[in-house]
């Protein structure tokens, strides 16, 4: 299982980004697949999960309003757009495929809900 994640970079403070992961070795479209964040020193934050089939996509605050995220299982990508971002956004930006094909009640929490991981686009937010 492989998933890769690219689109990061550096964007100015209200800036926009979309960032994708390509997934190949898995079913892609029989997963709930997330998006998560970290920061050096920081813990891991979840950030958006969103179901198999594309219904039902579960928030944490800090994407609340600003990110959205969909997935094309023909295609085997997931997304996140970013937009209105903030420097406080600059973090390294991980994909995950869930164990489930639909997210749990606890699917922030990262580490038991989700096997597999990329390793990582960086988005940096600065002036």
């Amino acid at each position: 299982v492989q998933l890769v994640e690219s689109g990061g970079g550096l964007v100015q403070p209200g800036g926009s980004l979309r960032l994708s992961c390509t997934a190949s070795g898995l079913a892609f479209d029989s997963y709930a697949m997330g998006w998560f964040r970290q920061v050096p020193g920081q813990e891991r934050e979840g950030l958006k999960c969103i179901n198999y089939n594309g219904m039902g996509t579960y928030p944490r605050d800090a994407a609340r309003g600003r990110f959205t995220i969909s997935r094309d299982n023909a295609g085997a990508i997931l997304y996140l757009q970013m937009n209105s971002l903030k420097p406080d956004d600059t973090a390294m930006y991980y994909c995950a495929a869930a164990r489930t094909s639909v997210c749990s009640s606890s699917w922030w929490r990262g580490e038991g809900d989700f096997n597999y991981w990329g390793q990582g686009t960086q988005v940096t937010v600065s002036s």
